[in-house]
C-alpha cells in the first residue's frame, strides 16, 4: 500500500469541492494529523535501538520504506576530487599541523594514560550536551577514583550518573542502560586484568581498532554508534594512550552537524531535496542516513587524497576530523561578517562581532565614539570583505604569519552555501518520540518541550 498516494488522494477529495469553509479545513487538519501523527491497532511495527516500537503514523511507515529514493543522496566524484586538492593544500601551507590537533585537556589532566582512557571510555557513550567538559570529569575522578571503577559502574549506574553530573538531564532511563552495559562490556573482555581494565580493552582485539570498533558498534549495546566511537578510538591513538595499533585507517571522520553541513554545501554529498525537519524525520531515518553517508563521503575525500600525494601520509580519514569539522564548521561556515552603519556619518564598514556599538571608522579618523549599528550580515564566504571575520577566527589567530589565510580553502568548492544538515529527535525518552504516541480518534500526543 502507498501510504502518500491513499493521503493525497483524500485531500484531493476534500479540497476538490469550490465550496471552502471552516468545515472542510477541520476535516483537512484532521487527515494530516491522521497520517503524519497517529497511530492505531495493527498498523505494524518497526525495529530501532535493538527493540519493537509500533509504527508512529502510516507517515511513518511511508517515510521507513521510501527515505533514501526520495532524498536521493549521493556522493559526488568531482567534488571530492576538488575538496581533497584544497585539503592536500591546506596540508602543504601548515606543514601537516592543520590535520594534527589534539585536544590539549587530555595532556593538562595530569593524569596517566590509564586513567584519562578510563574515564574517556566509561563516559563518551553518553550525550553530555556541552554541558559537562572532560576537564570536570576529571575533577570528579581526582577526587574519588572509585566513580569510574567498572564494577561500581555496574552496580549502580544511576549513582555513577548522579556522581559525573548527567543525572539532571532527560533521557535516564537510556543513561542508565549505557553506563551499566559497557561497564560490563568491559568486564567481560578484560577478566585477566586487575586493574585498568578500559585501558587494556584494546589487548583483547590484539591492537586491532577496526574489530573493537565493530564490537562496540553492534554488540555493546552501550549508546556506542559510529560517531561516539570513532571520536573515542581515535583519541586513544592520536594522543598516544593506544600504541602499536593496527587499522587505524578504517576510523572514519566523527560524523555531526557540522562535518555534514560542509559534505553538503561543498558538494561532495548531494541531495534531491532539501533534507527534510526532524518532525518529518520520525526515528531519525534520514539522520542516521545521512549520518553513514557523510562518513563515507569524506573516506572518500581522503582516499583521492592520499592515492594523490601518499607523501602527505595523513593516516586515517578521522584525522580530518579537527579540520572540517571545528575549523571549517564551526569558525568558517556560519554567519561570522557583520556590517555596521554609522549612526551619524552613515557609512558602512565589516566586524567580526555583532557585539560592537562603536564606528570603528570615527574612532580610528576622529578618534571618537560614535554609536553604530549591525544593519547586514553574511558568511565570510559570501561577501567581499570576508576576510574580516576569518582573519579574526580563533584557527587562524593560531598560525604564524606566514601561514595566515583570508578565506575559507573551500571558497570556490561551494555552490550551496545555505544547505542546512539534519537534526535528530531522540526516539527515546520524556521528549522523544516513544513518547509522543497518538491514537486516532483520542487527539492530544505530541512531543513536549
Amino acid at each position: 500500500m502507498d501510504e502518500l498516494f491513499n493521503f493525497c488522494q483524500k485531500i484531493s477529495s476534500l479540497c476538490s469541492d469550490t465550496l471552502w469553509n471552516i468545515s472542510k479545513a477541520r476535516d483537512v487538519v484532521t487527515e494530516i494529523n491522521n497520517f503524519l501523527y497517529t497511530n492505531y491497532d495493527g498498523i505494524g511495527t518497526t525495529k530501532a535501538l535493538g527493540s519493537t516500537f509500533d509504527y508512529f503514523s502510516d507517515f511513518h511507515k511511508y517515510w521507513e520504506q521510501n527515505y533514501k529514493e526520495i532524498l536521493g543522496c549521493t556522493i559526488v566524484e568531482s567534488k571530492c576530487e576538488k575538496v581533497a586538492e584544497a585539503l592536500h593544500e591546506v596540508c602543504v601551507n601548515t606543514k601537516g599541523t592543520a590535520f594534527a590537533s589534539v585536544s590539549s585537556e587530555y595532556e593538562m589532566s595530569g593524569l596517566k594514560d590509564e586513567e584519562i582512557c578510563k574515564i574517556r571510555l566509561l563516559t563518551a557513550n553518553q550525550d553530555f550536551r556541552k554541558s559537562i567538559s572532560f576537564e570536570q570529569l576529571v575533577n570528579v575522578y581526582k577526587e574519588d577514583p572509585t566513580v569510574f571503577d567498572e564494577l561500581f559502574i555496574k552496580s549502580d549506574p544511576e549513582g555513577f550518573l548522579s556522581a559525573i553530573g548527567i543525572n539532571r538531564l532527560s533521557q535516564n532511563d537510556k543513561r542508565t542502560k549505557y553506563a551499566r552495559n559497557i561497564a560490563d562490556f568491559v568486564l567481560k573482555l578484560t577478566e585477566q586484568y586487575s586493574d585498568n581494565k578500559a585501558y587494556h580493552l584494546i589487548d583483547h582485539y590484539h591492537g586491532d581498532l577496526f574489530a573493537l570498533r565493530e564490537d562496540l558498534i553492534t554488540k555493546a549495546n552501550a549508546g556506542y554508534g559510529e560517531k561516539k566511537t570513532d571520536m573515542a578510538l581515535r583519541d586513544m591513538v592520536v594522543s598516544g594512550i593506544w600504541k602499536n595499533v593496527s587499522n587505524f585507517d578504517k576510523i572514519n571522520v566523527a560524523s555531526d552537524v557540522n562535518t555534514i553541513k560542509v559534505a553538503l554545501r561543498t558538494g561532495i554529498l548531494a541531495t534531491a531535496i532539501p533534507l527534510v525537519s526532524s518532525f518529518l524525520d520520525i526515528f531519525c531515518n534520514q539522520y542516521s542516513y545521512m549520518d553513514y553517508l557523510c562518513a563515507q563521503a569524506w573516506r572518500h575525500v581522503w582516499e583521492i587524497w592520499m592515492k594523490r600525494y601518499p607523501q602527505d601520509n595523513i593516516g586515517s580519514p578521522c584525522l580530518l576530523d579537527f579540520f572540517v569539522y571545528n575549523v571549517i564548521g564551526k569558525q568558517f561556515c556560519k554567519t561570522n561578517l557583520y556590517i555596521y552603519e554609522c549612526d551619524e556619518q552613515k557609512h558602512t564598514f565589516p566586524w567580526h562581532s555583532a557585539n560592537n556599538h562603536t564606528c570603528l571608522l570615527c574612532y580610528d579618523k576622529y578618534h571618537r565614539r560614535v554609536h553604530a549599528h549591525v544593519v547586514q550580515n553574511f558568511m565570510a564566504c559570501c561577501h567581499p570583505d570576508g576576510k574580516v571575520a576569518i582573519r579574526s577566527t580563533k584557527y587562524v589567530q593560531s598560525l604564524p604569519d606566514d601561514q595566515k589565510i583570508d578565506a575559507c580553502p573551500f571558497i570556490d568548492i561551494c555552490e550551496h552555501k545555505n544547505l542546512m544538515p539534519p537534526k535528530s529527535i531522540s526516539i527515546l525518552g520524556q521528549t522523544g518520540w516513544n513518547s509522543a504516541y497518538s491514537r486516532k480518534g483520542k487527539g492530544g500526543g505530541g512531543l513536549m518541550a
